[in-house]
């Protein structure tokens, strides 16, 4: 909402966004993938696609990497897992429930 200025003096300027409700992990469209680059040549793996409020992709995100046993981050819309475990990850989402998962 780009508003510059009004001249309505009731005019009630809200510039929250609403929260985002979390699809159930049966329609989530996860995509699981290695990269290496822009990353001082440590091996990641990246989990993107998840929809839903910030508190659900915190815990996924927590829950992945407690069972990797390894550590990463959860920011920009995207998991990140330290070293390749992609397969690992794709097993895990699964047993989760999220069958759209590459």
């Amino acid at each position: 909402m780009n508003i510059v200025y009004s001249t309505n003096p009731d005019f009630n300027y809200n510039d929250s966004e609403p929260e985002l409700s979390t699809l159930a992990p049966g329609r989530q469209k996860l995509r699981v993938s290695i990269e290496h680059h822009h990353r001082g040549g440590k091996t990641v793996t990246l989990v993107r696609g998840f929809v839903g409020s910030d508190d659900d992709f915190q815990a996924l995100a927590k829950q992945l990497k407690t069972k990797c046993g390894t550590g990463g981050s959860a920011k920009d819309g995207e998991i990140i897992i330290q070293g390749d475990n992609k397969e690992k990850v794709v097993s895990l989402l699964l047993q989760l429930g999220y069958t759209n998962t590459k």
